[in-house]
């Protein structure tokens, strides 16, 4: 069986994952060492068969112990211990974290695998106490002054920067990620180690807002991931961050698989809480694409696993029309939003949903507040939207003048940071204060840079707002087109004639009605008339 695995050992050094596993698994367990049965653990976790793994990492603890290398079974038995908290095996997890540790105490040798059993107690400690987190892994990191090992150091500058992080001091934790990071591409780190120290990152970066470098770090990463054999997601919730960079890239479609490729990885089996945020992001695309019921339900789902549905389903009801409910909705979720980064994530939609009740003030302070947190958070992305509510506030106040040098720096710094989408939605912004000042040119200028966009991503919302047609805050639920075709029946057009106005034919125009009727709950085109003058769609 030598050959066997010496090919074996080869695959593994080149990456090719698959075959490895393939012949270390028909090799007999009796005559693999402790280090192949490590190598397979490895391997077929990379390739999504956990179960091996877990008992690959169970044949190298006991080997490691029977040749009398206690920290290398300390070791294997960590990376089980981690495996089976991923399967949400808390209890078993527990208790091969107690075994390494009573191991390593008894063994009383002094080794870099201290600090690799205080990594689990510094996460455990991350979510609410993150000062007593960050000593911890100071601790770890003292320990690694006298016994370096680049894989514990990795995981330890991670665990310190997230802790930083939490406790404020951003630019100090931004730092430490980044080293975790060049630790993971330069240094001698598990691949395993590897898919959670990139998920962790994406994970901060989006917490801070930070999209550029996890843009940075993912085309990095995606280049060592190319040369990995057969590797599957090590943590769905990676899947998640990746579509929210690709929506942000203006890849919608390419967005929605990798919302549904996440959707699926983190149901099955049920019950991971990081299907919230899959699911919660599927409704943000449906959102955007004017898919309101679709984005409803998604939303609906992610509050069952606990994601907060803030700020899309505020957003989603805007633009169905039902803006009192958006406001009310937005108003009770700024009360409950305590951390900075939820308050974020909050004030940009809230001044599109407060400008749209009418409520200035309201929308004012929220503006205000926004431009508090990118000065403290510092990140381009909360910048830029920090300039884009500013101009959309001069706008709403009757200052074109005064909106669109504000709008002129928001669209530069979107295209800085390549969101074609926030850039369009800028643009549509300054076509319409320069339609207030009265200059067309650049009106239509920067209306047809809008549409472009709006129309390649399927941007409907946007698309009926840039017509002119009624968007968010249209009563009723109406479609714009539907607004239209109610203001020419309002106004005593016939269907052949409204066809004949809007260029479409009868059978879409009786559509149309029957869809007004429905959503109006209407019977009669007289009390639909009636309905229109009632809320100012009457022409």
């Amino acid at each position: 069986m030598a050959a066997e695995l010496d090919e074996a050992r080869r695959l593994c050094a080149e990456g090719s994952w698959v075959d490895a596993r393939l012949l270390l698994a028909a090799c007999a367990p009796g005559g693999m060492g402790p280090h192949d049965h490590e190598l397979l653990a490895v391997a077929a976790l990379l390739t999504g068969e956990d179960a091996l793994g877990v008992e690959g990492w169970e044949r190298s603890h006991h080997g490691w112990l029977a040749v009398g290398d206690v920290p290398r079974a300390v070791r294997a038995a960590f990376w089980l211990a981690m495996t089976l908290a991923r399967q949400r095996q808390e209890a078993p997890a527990g208790g091969w974290f107690a075994r390494a540790d009573r191991l390593l105490t008894e063994s009383g040798i002094a080794c870099a695998e201290t600090a690799r059993l205080l990594v689990p107690a510094g996460l455990q400690l991350l979510g609410k106490e993150p000062g007593a987190a960050l000593e911890v892994f100071t601790e770890a990191e003292r320990i690694l002054a006298s016994h370096p090992d680049p894989e514990v150091g990795a995981l330890t500058m991670l665990g310190a920067g997230q802790a930083r992080i939490k406790l404020g001091d951003v630019e100090a934790g931004v730092r430490l990620l980044d080293e975790a990071m060049v630790a993971t591409t330069t240094d001698d780190v598990l691949p395993i180690a590897v898919g959670i120290i990139y998920c962790a990152v994406l994970l901060e970066c989006n917490r801070i807002f930070d999209i550029q470098r996890a843009r940075q770090w993912t085309v990095q990463l995606d280049q060592w991931s190319a040369r990995q054999q057969g590797l599957v997601p090590f943590r769905g919730q990676c899947l998640v961050h990746r579509s929210e960079m690709t929506q942000s890239f203006g890849d919608w479609d390419g967005a929605v698989k990798e919302a549904d490729d996440a959707c699926a990885h983190l149901g099955d089996p049920a019950g991971d809480p990081a299907l919230g945020m899959a699911l919660y992001q599927r409704g943000e695309l449906h959102r955007l694409r004017g898919e309101f019921v679709e984005a409803e339900a998604a939303f609906n789902q992610a509050s069952e696993f606990g994601r907060s549905d803030t700020p899309g389903r505020q957003l989603a009801l805007l633009g169905k029309g039902e803006i009192d409910r958006a406001a009310r909705s937005m108003r009770t979720a700024l009360s409950q939003a305590v951390h900075p980064v939820h308050q974020a994530r909050c004030l940009a939609a809230a001044v599109e949903i407060l400008l749209a009740v009418g409520d200035l003030d309201a929308a004012a302070e929220a503006g205000g507040n926004l431009r508090e947190l990118a000065d403290s958070f510092q990140t381009p992305v909360l910048d830029a939207a920090a300039v884009t509510a500013a101009g959309m506030l001069d706008l709403a106040a009757a200052r074109p003048t005064e909106a669109l040098p504000a709008l002129h720096a928001a669209r530069e710094s979107w295209h800085e940071l390549a969101m074609p989408y926030e850039v369009a939605r800028v643009h549509a912004l300054i076509a319409q204060a320069c339609a207030e000042l009265g200059d067309d040119a650049g009106a239509n200028a920067a209306r047809l840079a809008a549409r472009s966009v709006f129309e390649s991503l399927g941007a409907l919302p946007d698309l009926a707002r840039l017509d002119g047609h009624p968007g968010p805050g249209v009563p009723g639920g109406l479609s714009p087109r539907e607004v239209e075709v109610l203001g020419l029946i309002a106004a005593g057009d016939t269907n052949r004639q409204v066809a004949q106005r809007l260029v479409i034919s009868e059978k879409t125009v009786a559509r149309h009605v029957s869809n007004i009727f429905m959503k109006l709950d209407v019977s009669s085109r007289s009390a639909a008339t009636a309905w229109a003058w009632e809320h100012g769609l009457a022409r």
